[in-house]
This record gives C-alpha cells, structure tokens and sequence, in this order.
C-alpha cells in the first residue's frame, strides 16, 4: 500500500473522538445542503445528495443534522448561503494540492486558505496547475474483519469497482466515481458497513517523500488545512517512506 494510502488509514484510527465526528458533521451537513440546493431534495434524482446521504449515514451523522441540513439546503430555513471554491497548489517536496472549500465569504477563505499555505511552506497556484494530476474516484473505506480483499472482491468487483487496497484491518475499495451507487447498494445488502464513502480525487501518480523533515512538513500542511473550517476536503499525491510513517503512528 502507498505512503499517502497508509496515511489515510492512519488518521481513520485516530479520527473517533468527538471533535472530529462534529468537524466531519459540520462538513457533511454543507455538502448535502449545497447538493441540495443545486439539485433539489429528492435524492432518487440526485446523484450528489445520494453521495452525501450514504457518506452521512456511514459516520453515523444524526438523522435531525441530515434533516435540518436538507431543509436549509431547500430554502425552508435561514441561514448562510454557500458557494463552491477550489484551490490548487504545492506542499514541500513538490507534493500537489487539492482543497475543496465550502464558503459563505468567499475573500476571507481565499485569504486564510493562502495564509495557510504560506506560513506551511506551501505555494497556492492558479486554477488547474493540478487537477490534470487527479482523477474523480467513488472511494469506500472498510474497517475491521470485513476489510478482508478476498470478502470485499467478491461483492463489488461485479457492480463496477476497479481495486481494493488493504492495509492490516482497514481496506480501500476504488471504482468509478458513476459507480458509487452501485457499490454502495452491493456493500449495503452484503451488510458491509463502511467507515467513509464519497466521491474523491485520486492521484494518478504519487510523489516520493523520503525525508522525515520534509514529510513532517507536508503533514502539517495539510492537518491545518483539514482543520480549517471552509475546508471540505485536501487531497494530495504524496508517498510518505513507510518507515517514517510507521514512526508517526507509534506517536
């Protein structure tokens, strides 16, 4: 498994407490308010607020934060209105950046979001200085006994995923991001619960990192960027040594 996979799997270890579960809340509750809002409230007919449902329902998100989320999405309550912003850039070690905001003042994120970038040694560039490095992946992460390849292959490889990567008791299942449903559906009546869901950007190639220093960098660049409120998501293509990130997971 990749060091930007093992990465990943690290932080589903560490991510139970309950400040992270109300961040994810908050950022899950944007997401299907603004999907929405672009395309109604019916999700039979709304691919994007399907997504958001299943990645509600897979961290156990209550169902009066999915409700009251719907409602402002559909004008019937008040609150602020948000709007889509991405940015693109470079971590240390030339590692690419995605992060995907959801804003309701759209100059003060691009303010901070840049700030932040500065102040981690990272540098903000202009729109598609990345993305052509990514591609859009309908991403489910298993945890636990059921994160077995063999199990997990004979259920979703027929609706449409592509790969499973498995690292000790957490695996990635990839597909098609216009498969998600039908993944979803298959791992639902195999009784698979799934720890997230959603429709991601993964990186084509990865970028090696072998220094500590230089890894400890990227890192924190991106913990703050994760843990800054506008910020839906931060996808990158680094590949941390194993060996460094064995010794972060220790910590």
């Amino acid at each position: 498994m990749s060091g930007h996979s093992k990465w990943a799997n690290i932080k589903h270890k560490k991510a139970a407490s309950d400040k992270r579960k109300g961040r994810v809340f908050s950022r899950l509750g944007k997401e299907i308010m603004i999907a929405v809002k672009t395309g109604g409230s019916d999700a039979t007919a709304n691919p994007r607020l399907r997504t958001a449902l299943n990645a509600a329902k897979s961290v156990n998100m209550p169902n009066a934060n999915v409700d009251r989320a719907i409602k402002k999405g559909a004008g019937e309550l008040g609150g602020a209105t948000f709007e889509e912003i991405v940015y693109e850039g470079y971590a240390p070690g030339g590692a690419a950046l995605i992060v995907e905001c959801l804003t309701d003042n759209r100059n003060r994120t691009a303010s901070d979001v840049r700030s932040i970038f500065d102040k981690n040694n990272g540098n903000l560039s202009g729109s598609g200085a990345v993305m052509w490095m990514f591609s859009r992946k309908a991403r489910f992460v298993i945890m636990g006994e059921n994160a077995n390849e063999e199990k997990l292959m004979e259920i979703v490889i027929d609706p449409g995923a592509e790969s499973i990567e498995v690292d000790e008791d957490v695996a990635e299942v990839w597909g098609p991001a216009e498969k998600f449903d039908s993944i979803a559906k298959a791992l639902e009546e195999a009784g698979i619960k799934t720890e997230e869901s959603g429709i991601v950007q993964k990186p084509s190639n990865t970028v090696g990192i072998k220094e500590p220093g230089v890894a400890n960098q990227i890192l924190r660049l991106v913990d703050t960027l994760e843990e800054y409120d506008d910020v839906q998501a931060v996808y990158s293509n680094f590949d941390i040594a194993s060996e460094i990130l064995d010794s972060l997971e220790q910590k």
